[in-house]
């Protein structure tokens, strides 16, 4: 029963969030075999200025060996 949350900066528009999540559900029944009505997938918008404490620092950071891709970014150093 896959779960999936989605975290990204605001500014995309419902009809977006659904194509995301549409594609999620899609992908996991085509590549992980799990069947649409088991897969749940939910979109948190966190304002840029919250990212670090909110996302980088308690979620990305401490589990970069179960990353399956990695940011392009360091936000160690401040920067996106």
């Amino acid at each position: 029963m896959p779960h999936v949350v989605v975290k990204l900066l605001p500014g995309r528009t419902e009809q977006q969030k659904a194509q995301v999540a549409a594609a999620i559900v899609k992908d996991l029944v085509t590549i992980a075999n799990a069947t649409e009505e088991s897969v749940s997938v939910a979109i948190e918008e966190v304002p840029a200025d919250d990212w670090n404490e909110k996302v980088y620092r308690p979620e990305i950071l401490p589990n970069r060996d179960k990353l399956y891709k990695k940011p392009g970014y360091d936000r160690t150093k401040g920067r996106i």
